[in-house]
């Protein structure tokens, strides 16, 4: 029968060809779609995004295991959505207005995706308007917004004032993260959570949802 500890292993160390093959192999020998998942590709992540926050692990480590289940996703998510088996939750994500940076926001969408979050990313310098409009059309869960400059920061306020005026106050949850940005900076402008980096992130979020 598959060896599920063996995906996990693979995608630790980044071996995307190796991943993809195992999950393969998985499905064809009718492995359960949502074991294969959870004991093969989130079972790595999981370790990978606890490496990253003890800093055993950086950025591109975390990039390559990221590519990794990505390639195992492809062969897993058809068979999901098949089968009508829910992700995590849905985050819409962006940088806010006015700010161009994005490696913060692209590490904790894979992230996300590693821990099978259905991810909406709106790419840099996004509308407040933007982030709701679009949450909206994706029944989102959580609206996820990146700044690394302290002159945009007050866009996340926006974003927060914009979704308070709509009919979503209370349904969708935000979130906030980035170099400057605070716990405290969170609670002044109504934010629902705050992580200070990618791994953290994804506690966050699942803090979030739903029960």
């Amino acid at each position: 029968m598959a060896d599920l500890k063996q995906i996990a292993e693979n995608l630790i160390q980044g071996k995307a060809p190796q991943v993809k093959e195992l999950v393969q192999k998985a499905v064809d020998e009718g492995e359960d779609v949502q074991k294969i998942l959870n004991e093969g590709l989130l079972r790595g992540m999981n370790v990978v995004g606890d490496k990253f926050k003890k800093n055993e692990f950086y950025v591109p480590e975390v990039l390559i295991a990221a590519r990794a289940m990505k390639e195992g996703m492809q062969i897993l998510r058809p068979l999901l959505t098949e089968e009508d088996i829910k992700g995590t939750g849905t985050v819409v994500l962006g940088t806010v207005r006015g700010d161009l940076h994005d490696i913060g926001k692209n590490l904790v969408g894979m992230m996300l995706e590693g821990a099978a979050f259905g991810v909406v990313d709106l790419g840099v310098d996004v509308a407040p308007e933007k982030f709701v409009q679009v949450a909206q059309e994706k029944n989102a869960d959580i609206i996820g917004l990146s700044a690394l400059l302290t002159t945009t920061m007050p866009a996340m306020k926006d974003v927060v004032s914009s979704l308070n005026k709509s009919n979503l106050k209370g349904k969708i949850k935000v979130m906030i993260g980035g170099a400057p940005v605070t716990q405290d900076y969170a609670d002044e402008i109504g934010a629902d959570g705050y992580a200070p980096d990618a791994a953290s992130a994804v506690d966050k979020a699942k803090e979030l949802l739903p029960a």
